[in-house]
């Protein structure tokens, strides 16, 4: 689901009550917490507004009539009132500290469960530094809301109730006289916190852009140093980093022009109240206890609204952030698995397509009538130029992309009718592109099957090729990498994702260019290994080096998304054909 035009217009304010009332929902889980937070905060409310009261009595029964006792005796009990607020606020805080970060964990949580479960495509089409941003930023965001502005606004907002209810209760009149500065407030606050709304939401936005071409920088230092391009992107990095200096400026603006604004308009209404209380306990018997207590109300009138308008700020930076949050969570996972789909044991790996159709959009099929047949045990290999669909038949088999038409068969079971997980575990896939995890040598093995022993890591290492290398590690098997395996070269970073495939122990071995960043010496020793790994396995092979796959059953020839020469490597040279075209310029070139 996308969320892009959803805020434009009318549909701003609807969204965005949508979005808090979701983060709300969060919040919700632990119910019972919240009804003693609330229960803390109307003592602590009842004591701040009780405090100020008594300013009334203290004067008018205690310091103009001068009994020093029961002055003592009441602010005893002043002193008490303070304490129990206090203590009640501390509590509020440690308890909201707890029910904000238990809440944040719940979304990361279903924010993180949700990427597991989307398509591959959805990857592709989103920066992945902008996908950290929403982890990270976005996360932040919510949780300060979370922990800290949502209890402060309704805490405000009921002081605003107690206050406004007291100042009443001692004189309507000075009440009257305070209100007139509210409409303008408030009207300031609505100025206000409608730029700050956008310039947060677009702050948000551009720290994601920001934070994705950070990402992809850091990823690609290796060819911008090669190309020589550091200053262009500098330059590039400069725009980006100003236009977030210039929407954060905006939003910081607005949202700090709030406080100053509202307390000059407070120092404003305090002017006009003690004014005219003054002359009411002049010319009308106005208590002078009670005129007191209405200056110490007054004060504290505008503070809430303060808060509030302040708050609001911070709450909107915070739906902000959930909004894109919320995107990444309503995106469409893959398809679910039909109600009869099956789990599929003791593959042969018989594979079969018949006249398969496929485009990532339909107007532009990417695979025109494709039709193989691999019985259990074949090697085929498929060749062709780059964009021919060779790549695309592979994301087919674990269906990472759904076919539009035509069928895809294990052991005569259309893919359609089995369980993801149990077609998934049928099959291991080697990609050209190699990531390690962070972890040890022997952890990143493991990851193809997660129960294998340490004997079968090793043997597994032995088969591909890799044992050998990992010897001459500081701790062998126990080598820690990260940053996927940078302290590995190229090569040895492959044999290690191979040995991962070899311990999954698939009916199904897909190789997608697997040794094309291997150097000669290693291929020679891998072409052994992989040999002994597709014995008595099913594998489909892409061959950036014709020369390994000579010894494949049978070899498609593709072209533009169809399959237009096929048969064995002696055959395709025989037909002098394209395939023999492509063998005779590779030979040529080597």
């Amino acid at each position: 689901m996308a969320h892009g035009d959803q805020y434009k217009q009318d549909g701003k304010a609807t969204e965005g009550r949508k979005t808090f009332f979701r983060l709300i929902s969060y919040l919700a889980c632990d119910k019972k917490l919240l009804t003693v937070i609330g229960f803390l905060i109307i003592i602590g409310i009842a004591s701040n507004l009780l405090g100020s009261y008594m300013i009334r009595p203290i004067i008018n029964d205690y310091i103009i009539p001068g009994d020093f006792t029961g002055l003592v005796k009441t602010l005893i009990i002043l002193a008490a009132i303070y304490i129990i607020g206090a203590a009640a606020v501390y509590i509020q805080y440690r308890l909201l500290n707890k029910i904000g970060q238990r809440t944040v964990m719940r979304m990361r949580t279903d924010l993180f469960n949700k990427m597991e479960r989307l398509p591959l495509k959805y990857f592709d089409t989103h920066q992945h530094g902008d996908l950290m941003s929403r982890y990270t930023n976005d996360i932040d965001q919510v949780s300060n809301a979370l922990t800290d502005s949502l209890s402060d606004l309704l805490t405000s907002a009921l002081m605003l109730i107690g206050i406004l209810s007291l100042m009443i209760y001692i004189s309507p009149i000075l009440t009257l006289v305070t209100l007139i500065t509210v409409p303008l407030m408030f009207l300031s606050a609505k100025t206000v916190v409608k730029q700050s709304k956008k310039y947060f939401k677009a702050q948000q936005e551009t720290l994601g852009r920001t934070n994705g071409y950070i990402e992809e920088m850091i990823s690609g230092q290796k060819v911008v140093k090669v190309f020589g391009h550091e200053k262009q992107i500098e330059e590039d990095f400069d725009v980006l980093n100003q236009d977030l200096k210039n929407k954060s400026l905006k939003a910081q603006f607005y949202s700090g022009l709030m406080m100053p604004l509202m307390q000059n308009l407070n120092t404003l209404n305090y002017v006009l109240v003690t004014i005219v209380g003054g002359l009411l306990a002049i010319f009308r018997g106005f208590d002078v206890g009670g005129l007191a207590a209405f200056l110490q109300y007054s004060r504290q009138f505008g503070r809430p609204i303060n808060e509030i308008a302040s708050l609001y700020n911070s709450i909107q930076a915070a739906i902000a952030g959930a909004e894109r949050i919320f995107q990444v969570i309503d995106e469409d996972t893959e398809p679910k698995d039909s109600p009869e789909a099956i789990v599929i044991n003791g593959v042969k790996g018989d594979l079969k397509m018949t006249d398969v159709y496929f485009g990532y959009k339909p107007e532009k099929l990417i695979l025109k009538g494709i039709s193989l047949h691999a019985i259990p045990g074949a090697k085929i290999a498929l060749v062709g130029e780059t964009g021919a669909g060779k790549t695309t038949i592979l994301n087919m088999l674990p269906r990472f992309f759904d076919i539009r038409s035509g069928e895809i068969s294990i052991d005569g079971v259309p893919i359609q009718n089995i369980k993801r997980d149990s077609l998934r575990k049928t099959m291991a896939i080697v990609l050209q592109e190699t990531h390690l995890f962070t972890g040890t040598v022997a952890e990143n093995i493991r990851f193809g099957r997660l129960d294998a022993t340490d004997e079968e890591v090793i043997q597994a290492a032995k088969l591909t090729a890799a044992h050998s290398f990992i010897r001459r590690l500081p701790k062998g098997y126990e080598t820690q990498l990260e940053n996927d395996g940078a302290n590995l070269s190229q090569g040895q970073r492959q044999l290690l994702n191979i040995a991962r495939a070899a311990i999954a122990d698939p009916a199904i071995l897909l190789l997608d260019e697997a040794t094309s960043n291997i150097d000669t010496r290693s291929e020679l020793l891998i072409q052994k290994g992989l040999d002994k790994l597709m014995k008595g396995r099913t594998s489909i092979i892409i061959a950036h080096r014709l020369s390994t796959i000579r010894n494949a059953d049978k070899i498609l020839v593709m072209d533009h998304g169809q399959i237009i020469e096929q048969g064995t490597h002696q055959e395709l040279l025989e037909l002098k054909g394209k395939y023999n075209s492509l063998y005779q310029q590779q030979f040529e070139e080597f």
